[in-house]
């Protein structure tokens, strides 16, 4: 079933400004206004959430607004920007989330996530994690998820606080109580409406729909039907000129495995033609394929360093063939480079004395469009006093950074990414415990060694001022060997809560 996203963002044309302007940009909670022409007048178009909380609203006039809040901020809006940095925002979320992306203006993004939400922890997650990397940007940001365009354009803006998950096939019961402003109808027909006494979406959709398309018009039953499932809505993909891109109609629809194939291989050709004369390669694909149906299927393939080979290219993408449903058949199929990068050609060194080093490139892109790209990676060391910061993860073919530990004390084979709590039996506070019991099952320390004493980092965090633990490493009867701590020195309760951990377990 299709899953579609739509993004809200509010205060798009303020939060742009801001981030445009930079250190000089005004605080945050400055009322900060956009003003335009309305006809002959000069009205606020844009208002940031300290406008809108001292009593602003958008299409009131200038003059009324510096009035009734003197300490306001007041620049020229500029529409036309606010739509080039959507576009450019919606080829972000295009590059990172899926491959069916569009910018929806004034103030929003939508985005088909059918079959690519599992490749980011889930619906929820995805969400989760968009919300959060916008508001690390200073960018408000509201979304839902539903099945269609319109039911989550109206979800994303009357009832997401600040995400909402309508569950599949639930569009029609998601929008019922909504206002019918929430259809993205003309104001005027709205107005029209609730002289007759429409508040509510479920009230027009219980009505006879011809007296409504008599009296109104076809837009109102074709929202109507967009917003609870029974209507088709084309989201057309953003497609800037940097992106590479083939694509191939075809007279007759088709909608053979073999024959997508064929064209696949033929598209891909292409396809790194034109990345050669770039020089540049691809680091990530999306192949879709429009029906005749007016729905698009998509499919998404990586790769770990840029690649123009047609062959791994061309076997990265057919794995896909199996996930897409033609349906009454296909008419259209593209091919984008939706992450390309600098890629110059190499001269192969045959060497009669060594072998040369092994190229595993091929089987991490095998593997990594298979579990997904945050499920492969490797692990390095990071310059840290806190042995959970240690480490760090980096993409599978990534170059090496050439950091290592500079502790002279040993560390486990095994690092526990948060501690376990343990209960322990100790003579002395500055002593190893005697025993101790992890996991419910009791254990008696037949060997230690310690104390190495990890300060916390004060510049990361205050309560890690005076914050410090004492480590050891133990070993039981069985010759199991664990690495504990104390958190705290032992004397001041400032310094730690004084409980015993697990942190780690040697091989």
């Amino acid at each position: 079933m299709t899953r579609v996203v739509s993004l809200f963002l509010p205060t798009w044309p303020t939060d742009r400004v801001r981030r445009k302007s930079g250190d000089a940009a005004p605080p945050r909670e400055a009322p900060l206004v956009l003003v335009g022409h309305d006809g002959k007048r000069r009205a606020v178009l844009a208002a940031d959430a300290a406008a809108q909380a001292s009593g602003l609203r958008i299409g009131m006039p200038a003059t009324k607004a510096q009035v009734l809040v003197p300490d306001l901020i007041v620049q020229d809006a500029d529409p036309e920007a606010d739509n080039e940095a959507l576009e450019r925002l919606a080829l972000w979320v295009l590059q990172r989330y899926a491959p069916i992306v569009a910018s929806d203006p004034p103030d929003g993004i939508v985005v088909d996530t059918t079959g690519a939400d599992h490749l980011h922890g889930g619906e929820a997650a995805m969400l989760d994690g968009l919300i959060a990397r916008l508001a690390a940007s200073n960018i408000t940001a509201r979304a839902a998820i539903a099945d269609t365009w319109g039911a989550a354009h109206a979800l994303a803006r009357y009832a997401a606080r600040p995400m909402l998950i309508s569950p599949p096939g639930a569009s029609h019961t998601a929008v019922a109580n909504l206002p019918i402003a929430a259809l993205r109808l003309p104001a005027d027909l709205v107005e029209s409406l609730h002289v007759l006494g429409f508040e509510r979406i479920i009230e027009i959709a219980t009505q006879p729909r011809a007296p409504l398309t008599l009296r109104f018009g076809p837009e109102l039953g074709r929202r109507l039907d967009q917003a609870i499932g029974q209507g088709v809505e084309v989201i057309v993909p953003i497609r800037l000129p940097e992106l590479v891109e083939v694509r191939r109609a075809f007279a007759e629809p088709i909608g053979a495995a073999e024959t997508i194939a064929r064209y696949i291989e033929k598209l891909v050709v292409q396809l790194c033609e034109e990345l050669e004369a770039k020089g540049l390669g691809a680091r990530r694909l999306d192949l879709i394929c429009h029906r005749v149906d007016s729905r698009a299927q998509a499919s998404r393939v990586g790769t770990a360093t840029p690649v123009r080979d047609v062959k791994r290219l061309t076997r990265l993408l057919c794995d896909k063939i199996e996930t897409i449903e033609p349906d009454f058949g296909i008419e259209l199929m593209s091919i984008t480079a939706t992450i390309a990068e600098p890629l110059n050609a190499r001269q192969t060194i045959t060497s009669l004395v060594d072998d040369a080093a092994p190229d595993v490139s091929d089987l991490v892109d095998t593997l990594m469009n298979r579990v997904g790209e945050r499920a492969l990676y490797r692990a390095i060391p990071f310059q840290s006093d806190v042995p959970e910061r240690s480490v760090r993860r980096i993409g599978p073919m990534s170059p090496a950074t050439g950091t290592t530990w500079t502790s002279d004390w040993p560390r486990p084979a095994r690092l526990f990414s948060q501690p376990e709590p343990i209960e322990t039996v100790a003579l002395l506070p500055d002593h190893p415990p005697v025993s101790f019991t992890w996991r419910g099952v009791r254990r008696r320390v037949r060997r230690a060694d310690g104390p190495e004493r990890v300060y916390g980092e004060w510049w990361t965090r205050d309560p890690e001022m005076i914050a410090v633990r004492d480590y050891f490493r133990v070993e039981d009867e069985a010759g199991e060997r664990y690495w504990i701590f104390r958190a705290g020195d032992g004397e001041n309760a400032a310094t730690g809560s004084h409980r015993w951990f697990m942190h780690g377990v040697f091989g």
